[in-house]
């Protein structure tokens, strides 16, 4: 019996993750590790912009703050941001029900897309809408001719920024709605509902998280864009910049404590950003294990 007690035991131990086996040395080194990377990369940057932004006090923090190319810049990324997040938002949820609900050809090329813009640098984004919409561009000469400015004005801006963000909202519904099925679509049909009643009673409340969890993260790249903005932008003071490029243009003009003031801005986006991501994932996971 002994024997039989034994050998349940070292197979427990040689079945166990081996995780779970590790010394406790080494999960602290793992640990230690970790804590250094993020604390290296993270953290230190972070504390920097803070002391170099109040390095002359708060006084001059305040003053780059309500200085009005500052003030101009961060209206510029607010108006971009509220018209960009919610366009991709439909675009995202559109793109995911065609290619989760639906069976048509091209949708592997359309899901090749989709993921276009991480493989496309930014900066190549901002010149092909200059190739485009530029004064020497496909459209340029019509767009002149209707007095209609796309490049170096906020349109030519929320289009770069559309480019490089709309990824984003439909990446995170894809795999949640490919792994829902369309059972629960099947049932309200079956029981009468159809169009927008379906969606709103069925389909929304079933994404919700995902929505809003790239809506998140798709508000924050939209923010903090700078190399498509650059290119299509022209860098007019109080008209076409946006926080990012504000940024550079007071660094490259040695107003350090100006610059990290207004950096200070993006990085409280960023961390209010971070916050609701957390609270999000937390509640997805709590949905989840329900």
């Amino acid at each position: 019996m002994a024997g039989i007690v034994t050998t349940g035991r070292a197979l427990e131990n040689k079945s166990a993750p081996r995780h779970l086996t590790e010394s406790r040395a080494v999960k602290w080194l793992l640990i230690g590790i970790a804590l250094l990377f993020v604390a290296l990369v993270i953290l230190l940057p972070m504390a920097s912009v803070i002391v170099e932004s109040l390095k002359k006090g708060w006084g001059a923090y305040v003053e780059a703050l309500k200085d009005p190319d500052a003030l101009s810049a961060l209206k510029l990324t607010l108006v971009t941001a509220a018209i960009a997040v919610p366009l991709n938002s439909i675009f995202g949820v559109a793109v995911a029900w065609a290619i989760t609900k639906f069976k048509f050809r091209g949708k592997n090329l359309l899901i090749t897309l989709i993921d276009l813009p991480f493989a496309v640098s930014p900066v190549i984004s901002g010149l092909v809408y200059v190739l485009l919409f530029g004064a020497q561009g496909f459209f340029g000469p019509w767009l002149q001719e209707h007095d209609i400015n796309i490049i170096f004005a906020t349109p030519g801006i929320v289009l770069a920024t559309m480019f490089v963000t709309f990824p984003f909202v439909a990446r995170e519904l894809i795999p949640l709605m490919e792994t829902q099925g369309v059972q629960d679509e099947e049932a309200a049909v079956s029981l009468g509902a159809r169009g927008w009643r379906m969606f709103f009673r069925v389909t929304l409340p079933n994404i919700k998280w995902a929505l809003l969890y790239g809506l998140i993260l798709c508000n924050a790249r939209a923010m903090g864009e700078f190399g498509a903005v650059s290119v299509v932008s022209g860098h007019i003071r109080g008209e076409t910049n946006t926080l990012p490029l504000h940024i550079e243009i007071l660094y490259n003009e040695y107003q350090f404590t100006a610059a990290f003031a207004v950096a200070s801005i993006l990085m409280l986006l960023a961390v209010i950003t971070l916050v609701i991501k957390s609270l999000l994932e937390s509640r997805m996971s709590q949905n989840h294990g329900a």
